[in-house]
């Protein structure tokens, strides 16, 4: 099939090495370009998340073209605890379409059926496909490719609950957001402690229009540092009574061993008690919050194992699935397979109908060399005729070659033809004429009607 993709993923590699493997839009379009004038390969698209780098090419049969994509993510990456070769893997041919049919649904993510890899593998398809690249990255078999990707991950996401549900810590935080307050927007949020953990939910929590983000760790300059990252603010971690004040949603996170927030800090920061309602997300283990606080009217305190629960439930509804989004992917990839197949006899349909219409006309200049007298009225029948008469003699013999490469048999279909018409009455040009055009191409379409005419 001369379809291949090289990448690492967080199956392969640790995030301290995946994220030196990440490329920028504009390095990603200069790396392709580049492999593509260094290599024999005309179409490459680069999909590079948070937890995968992948180079897909087309044609890719050579050791060389590999090889060069290698080079291109070892240069990328730099120096590494071991050979570029141990974190890379190579996918070819009928593994591709599933592998990223697979991938664009979310069944080979870091947490099942999450969306936005959906969006990423679109926007590496239009990088790719871009108008103003002559000639674009994305040619006609990489395009139908990755166009067939993303209408099975839609189909997938539609018709299975695989997406379905918060299935992640952060994710469970927004949810619950939401619920509580109807939106986020003018919302604001205080981050106790500077762990992976809470940055990532206070992201989740910025994403979806939070208006303030305030940090207060023990260490002054890490909340600093956080707030920074995060757009916001720091603040003294003496001081969380006054920053409870003025927030609507807490996030804690500290490596504290005692309860950082407790019911009094709670009464100093509302002595009259509270007059809206108060998130608290405490994934501190040990709990930064002391329990006591939930007890409070109109706090809405959830504790670690709370999420942990609702990411379970969540997961386990995604697994009973799978089967479910697994047959999509594998219906998507026959039809994607069926319809590369096809492209292998355009070539042989192409050369038929070229010798065909050859002999046709040489015949007619031979009989029209013969009574030269014959009105044009005459003549202009006698062509009509002769052009219904080939393409009735071709129909079935073109619907045949046709499905049969789209059912898998196109090395049948092409020795049979050969062996009808023998090499010096059908040339079989390479895989080159059958792949160029539009990416929505699919294979011969021209057919004839009951009267024997052409039809698209």
């Amino acid at each position: 099939m001369a379809l291949a993709v090289l990448g690492v993923s967080h199956h392969t590699a640790p995030v301290e090495v995946r994220e030196r493997f990440a490329f920028s839009d504009a390095e990603g379009v200069a790396a392709l370009r580049n492999l593509r004038s260094e290599t024999g390969v005309r179409e490459a698209i680069l999909v590079s998340t948070c937890n995968r780098t992948e180079i897909y090419l087309h044609p890719a049969t050579e050791e060389s073209a590999f090889q060069a994509v290698r080079s291109v993510l070892q240069r990328k990456a730099g120096p590494l605890p071991a050979p570029v070769t141990e974190y890379l893997y190579l996918h070819r041919d009928q593994d591709v379409p599933r592998h990223l049919f697979r991938v664009t649904a979310g069944l080979d993510s870091l947490v099942m059926g999450e969306a936005e890899i959906q969006g990423q593998v679109r926007d590496a398809y239009q990088r790719a496909a871009d108008v103003d690249l002559d000639p674009s990255l994305a040619g006609p078999v990489l395009s139908r490719l990755f166009q067939t990707a993303l209408s099975v991950g839609g189909r997938v996401r539609n018709e299975t609950p695989i997406g379905k549900g918060a299935a992640s810590v952060a994710s469970v935080a927004v949810e619950l957001a939401r619920k509580i307050f109807g939106g986020l927007n003018r919302k604001r949020v205080l981050v106790l402690g500077a762990g992976e953990t809470g940055e990532l939910v206070a992201e989740a929590l910025g994403r979806h229009g939070v208006e303030d983000i305030l940090v207060a760790n023990r260490t002054y300059e890490r909340a600093e540092d956080l707030a920074h990252r995060l757009c916001g603010h720091p603040v003294d971690l003496t001081d969380i009574a006054q920053a409870l004040r003025n927030v609507d949603i807490v996030v804690a996170s500290t490596a504290a061993p005692h309860a950082i927030l407790t019911r009094a800090i709670l009464e100093e920061a509302y002595p009259d008690g509270l007059t809206s309602p108060l998130l608290i997300i405490d994934i501190a283990i040990p709990r930064d919050v002391d329990p006591s606080v939930g007890d409070e009217a109109s706090v809405f305190l959830y504790n670690v194992d709370d999420l942990r629960k609702v990411v379970d439930e969540t997961l386990e509804r995604r697994k009973d699935s799978m089967s479910e989004a697994e047959g999509i992917v594998s219906q998507g990839a026959a039809e994607f397979l069926a319809w590369y197949s096809a492209l292998e006899v355009v070539p042989v349909i192409r050369s038929l109908r070229s010798r065909g219409e050859a002999i046709r006309k040489a015949e007619l200049d031979r009989l029209f060399g013969r009574i030269a007298d014959l009105p044009e009225r005459e003549r202009a029948e006698v062509t009509t005729f002769s052009r219904r008469l080939l393409n009735k003699l071709l129909h079935e013999p073109t619907t045949r070659v046709r499905d049969g490469g789209a059912e898998g048999r196109a090395d049948d279909v092409i020795e049979a033809v050969r062996l009808l018409f023998g090499d010096h009455g059908v040339e079989f040009a390479d895989d080159s004429d059958s792949t160029e055009g539009s990416g929505r191409e699919s294979g011969p379409t021209q057919s004839t009607n009951d009267n024997g005419d052409e039809t698209a």
